[in-house]
């Protein structure tokens, strides 16, 4: 009887863009500013990324939009969650903030914009301008996937 082996690469699918935007802006003022300048309509998705690492849990928020026709689909993940907590000591402030990333390696990221599907190597270059021209928008950039030790977190 033969014997058959799974390797679990074979299950990942790193078949998407990662573009890094660097923003002040909450995420729902992006959502919106991108949905104008780049015709999508992205909504709030109805599930988060959450996570529990080191005892404490985080919860990235997902905006969403699917292009039927083209089969695309784009995703706008925040990389920063801010949780408050209270302080038990005796202190000048009762609340301590903490702050977590996503992906860890990319800390001065705000925002990743997701894209699956079947873009081409313009179509990329041209949103990355077109997200560079909002003025609220520091930068953004194309992050190359296979150099992120926390890609997994991105496969949802």
């Amino acid at each position: 009887m033969p014997i058959y082996e799974v390797n679990i690469n074979e299950f990942s699918t790193d078949d998407y863009t990662l573009i890094g935007i660097h923003t002040a802006l909450n995420e729902y003022k992006l959502a919106y500013l991108l949905n104008k300048h780049l015709q999508v309509k992205f909504n709030r998705a109805s599930y988060d990324l959450d996570f529990i690492q080191k005892g404490s849990q985080s919860s990235y928020t997902v905006y969403e939009y699917t292009n039927v026709k083209l089969c695309q689909g784009w995703f706008l993940i925040a990389n920063v969650y801010k949780s408050t907590l209270e302080v038990e000591s005796i202190s000048l402030f009762k609340e301590s903030e903490s702050i977590s990333h996503l992906i860890p390696e990319k800390r001065k990221v705000d925002f990743f914009l997701k894209l699956e599907g079947d873009f081409d190597y313009e179509s990329i270059v041209k949103k990355i301008e077109t997200i560079n021209q909002i003025p609220q928008i520091i930068t953004s950039y194309k992050i190359e996937v296979n150099s992120l030790k926390s890609k997994d977190f991105l496969i949802f």
